[in-house]
């Protein structure tokens, strides 16, 4: 039944972005490639200011076609299901957990009384960072890279919204970090004193995220892994506390 209630509030919230569709594409989707874009905006008035213009990204939006008859439709109710994935994350992360919650004691429902809302708050965050962040820069470095002068880029239109889709919700599941930091913390396959001593590892481990997530450029790759280190050392405090709470627990029974 949870699956069920799960699965029809991604359809009728995908039937809502199916309905408003020009908000979705012009306004959320298709917005990181155009100069108007807050990051774009941002990342151009920097320039200015350091003398870099190289700085300045999307100043010379790609053009964008759709070479099959189907293109437009297919890829707009692959969006529609996109929009209603994501926006449903909450609703579907609740009934996982109402499933998952009697089949636990009751201080176990206490110390994770807050799993559904900072599960929900840090998908959501990770979300954003990836379309303020790392679409941006995702969509200039891949549609203005050349091999050539001779080649120029007319970007398809189901390759676009592939990019961005995949960076978008990759970048919402990696902000999950601490959650699953939690998780592993209550059933004992780490501890605080296990993350600090591989620290050294989970930054080798972090750039190579980054480098997948990313576009292959230095400076996306340093971007994006300030916030994922600072999640795994929000993970460390996490760790402790639910260890410290289980050792207060075991001392009062």
């Amino acid at each position: 039944m949870a699956s069920f209630r799960s699965f029809l509030s991604i359809i009728i919230i995908a039937i809502a972005a199916f309905i408003f569709h020009e908000i979705i594409f012009d306004k959320i989707i298709l917005a990181p490639k155009t100069p108007d874009f807050f990051t774009n905006r941002m990342f151009c008035a920097f320039s200015k200011i350091v003398n870099a213009p190289k700085l300045c990204i999307n100043s010379n939006p790609f053009e964008i076609i759709n070479i099959q008859m189907a293109g437009q439709f297919t890829t707009h109710i692959m969006v529609s299901l996109i929009a209603g994935v994501i926006l449903a994350f909450p609703h579907i992360f609740f009934e996982f957990w109402s499933f998952v919650k009697p089949a636990l004691y009751l201080k176990e429902k206490g110390h994770a009384r807050g799993a559904v809302f900072y599960s929900s708050l840090l998908f959501l965050l990770g979300v954003l960072f990836g379309f303020y962040v790392i679409a941006p820069l995702s969509v200039h470095f891949l549609g203005s890279y050349s091999v050539s002068t001779q080649i120029d880029n007319q970007i398809n239109l189901t390759s676009y919204i592939t990019t961005v889709a995949k960076v978008i919700l990759a970048s919402g599941i990696v902000f999950e970090l601490p959650v699953l930091i939690f998780f592993l913390t209550k059933i004992g396959l780490v501890t605080p004193s296990f993350l600090k001593k591989y620290r050294k590892h989970s930054i080798v481990g972090i750039l190579l995220l980054s480098a997948i997530i990313t576009p292959p450029d230095i400076f996306s790759q340093v971007l994006v892994c300030f916030p994922l280190f600072f999640l795994y050392e929000i993970g460390i405090i996490i760790s402790r506390r639910v260890l410290a709470k289980e050792k207060a627990n075991f001392e009062e029974g």
